[in-house]
């Protein structure tokens, strides 16, 4: 199984810049910032539900993440 999932992360008042170093230092993630609105898109890519499960964890974690919305999932 190979779960990939799309989110809107919106970063803690003033912490975009953070949130996208913290979210591109992640294994399995690509962060890119919204060009207009004050939010990133997050993918992931992992390779097995383990890892999936292990990389949440992560992101909740995270200081300078407000929430994370999913988008889109798919598991082949």
């Amino acid at each position: 199984l190979m779960p990939v999932f799309s989110y809107l992360a919106y970063p803690k008042q003033g912490a975009k810049q953070d949130l996208l170093n913290d979210l591109s230092a992640l294994a399995y993630c690509e962060a890119t910032p919204a060009d207009n609105q004050n939010i990133l898109i997050l993918i992931t890519d992992t390779p097995d539900e383990e890892t999936e499960k292990a990389l949440q964890k992560k992101l909740k974690e995270l200081k300078t993440l407000e929430s994370l919305g999913m988008t889109f999932g798919h598991v082949d």
